[in-house]
C-alpha cells in the first residue's frame, strides 16, 4: 500500500510541476495557450503525457526508496544518544521511539514538502545494528555517516 501511495504522490507532483511550467510559458507569451499549438499531437498529447507520467510515477518508488543494514557495535543505550545527535545535525528530529526502534523526520517544513512528506527514516533494531528504511539517497548518506562516526 505504501508503494501505491508514493506512486500517486509522485504522479501528482509531476502533474503540478508540468502544469506550472506550461502556465509560466503561457504567461511569458513564449507559447500560445491553445493545446493544439503547444503540443505536436494537440489534445491527444495530454493523455499521452499523463500516461508517460503515470508509468514514471509507478516505477520511481522502486528506485527512490530502499532499506539498508547499518551494523554498529554496542548496545542500544550506548548508541541511541550518538545516533540521535548525528541525525539532528543532518536536519532530522526524533519523532517516534518504539522500544529500540527509532523514526526520524525532517525538521524543516519546506524539506518535508519537497520530499512529498515521505521524509521518514525508520531505524528498526536488529541483532547487530539497525535496518534503515526511507528515501534511498538519505538512507545511504545517513548509514555512511553513522558507520564512519560510530563504526569499528
Amino acid at each position: 500500500m505504501r508503494y501505491f501511495i508514493r506512486s500517486v504522490k509522485y504522479f501528482v507532483y509531476l502533474f503540478v510541476i508540468l502544469s506550472l511550467l506550461i502556465t509560466i510559458l503561457i504567461a511569458m507569451n513564449l507559447v500560445e495557450s491553445d493545446p493544439s499549438k503547444i503540443f505536436v499531437n494537440g489534445k491527444d498529447s495530454l493523455w499521452q503525457i499523463a500516461l508517460l507520467m503515470a508509468a514514471f510515477a509507478g516505477i520511481y518508488p522502486k528506485f527512490g526508496y530502499c532499506s539498508r543494514e547499518l551494523r554498529l557495535p554496542g548496545s542500544f543505550e550506548e548508541l541511541r544518544g550518538p545516533v540521535v545527535e548525528f541525525m539532528s545535525m543532518r536536519g532530522y528530529k526524533l519523532c517516534e521511539e518504539d522500544g529500540e526502534n527509532l523514526t526520524f523526520r525532517r525538521r524543516a517544513p519546506f524539506d518535508r514538502l519537497v520530499k512529498m512528506f515521505e521524509d521518514k527514516l525508520r531505524f528498526t533494531r536488529t541483532v547487530d545494528g539497525w535496518k534503515v528504511e526511507g528515501i534511498s539517497k538519505e538512507v545511504i548518506r545517513c548509514c555512511s555517516g553513522l558507520q564512519t562516526k560510530l563504526g569499528e
